[in-house]
Formats: C-alpha cells, sequence, structure tokens
C-alpha cells in the first residue's frame, strides 16, 4: 500500500494527491489498476464523490471511477448519495486509483467488502456509465459497468423508472446555461 501511495505521490505531485491544491485543468491517467490505497470513508459528498482518510491522518477527496451519478439537486441525486453512504460511509475501503481529474480529484474505483461500489449503484440504476472515461478502463469493467447499466435500465430500476432521465453531464451543461439565459 505505501508503495502505491509513493507512486501516486510521484506521479502526481503531492499537493494534488493529499487535496492541498489543485491541477491545471486537464486529466491524468495511470493506465494501471495495480495500485491500491487503503482507507476508510469519512463522507459521502454525492453519489459519485467520497471523502477518505488515508496513512491515518490525511483526508482525500476521490471521484469514483467511470460513473457519473446525478448531481445533488437533480432528481435522484439524494438518492445516489444516500446509496453510496449506506454502501461505504465509515468502512475501510481500497482505491484503485485510475488517475486525476480536472479538478485535482483522485479519479478511484472504490471496492468495499470485495464490491466495487461503483458498480454496486449502476446494479441499483442509481448512476450513468461515464462514457467519456469508461474505454480507460480494462475490458472486463467495461463490460461488467455496461451490462450492469443496461440490466437497470431494462428493469426499471432507481431512475431508470423516469421516462426521460437527464444524464447529469447533459444536466450540468444545461444548468451552466440557465444564467446566460437570463441576463440576455
Amino acid at each position: 500500500m505505501l508503495i502505491g501511495f509513493i507512486t501516486l505521490l510521484v506521479l502526481f505531485g503531492v499537493p494534488a494527491v493529499l487535496g492541498k491544491n489543485k491541477l491545471e485543468a486537464r486529466s491524468y491517467s495511470l493506465k494501471s489498476e495495480q495500485v491500491s490505497i487503503r482507507g476508510r470513508i469519512t463522507g459521502v459528498i454525492d453519489g459519485d464523490t467520497i471523502n477518505v482518510v488515508i496513512l491515518s491522518q490525511h483526508q482525500i477527496r476521490v471521484r469514483v471511477a467511470f460513473i457519473d451519478a446525478p448531481e445533488k439537486s437533480q432528481a435522484f441525486g439524494q438518492r445516489a448519495k444516500q446509496a453510496m453512504s449506506d454502501l461505504v460511509f465509515g468502512k475501510d475501503v481500497e482505491l484503485r486509483p485510475h488517475g486525476i481529474d480536472r479538478s485535482g480529484l483522485l479519479v478511484a474505483r472504490v471496492l468495499v467488502d470485495n464490491r466495487d461500489a461503483g458498480l454496486e449503484l449502476l446494479k441499483q440504476g442509481l448512476c450513468w456509465v461515464f462514457e467519456k472515461h469508461v474505454d480507460e478502463a480494462p475490458a472486463e469493467i467495461q463490460a461488467e459497468y455496461r451490462n450492469a447499466e443496461a440490466s437497470a435500465q431494462s428493469e426499471r430500476l432507481g431512475l431508470w423508472q423516469d421516462p426521460a432521465p437527464v444524464p447529469p453531464w447533459q444536466w450540468r451543461e444545461e444548468e451552466r446555461a440557465k444564467p446566460q439565459l437570463q441576463s440576455s
């Protein structure tokens, strides 16, 4: 575990990994899931963002890799946050780092009790496969994630109960456009 953490520090810089500073606005990718970091979940920000204490003292914010959950103020956003909280809050987890996002957050698969937290939310129909980045995942993970999403959709679970659910990336874009429309 310590070697994995040191690898992250070297690859991405101490400030970015420890959340003390933000990286420039672009994505960084490890292209490998061989590194793992153990920690304890201390907070759930939303359905795909968590706080994790690592090395018994450093808290970092982590984006769950390869999924995109509804925003908190979006339909099903609170349910996604609650489902993530029920799954991981207060538990020991294994992070499988994927990279650093453009906001400077660690992006990682989150394993709790040998279960993939992102995959579990997909199975419950509470998030989307993040198509923009899932192609960076190993083929096996891509297939599992897409199959879980398709199954939840066909069973009309979670957000798939809505006849026309709005993906979070589209919702965010619409929200950003609102102030411009109001000022016109």
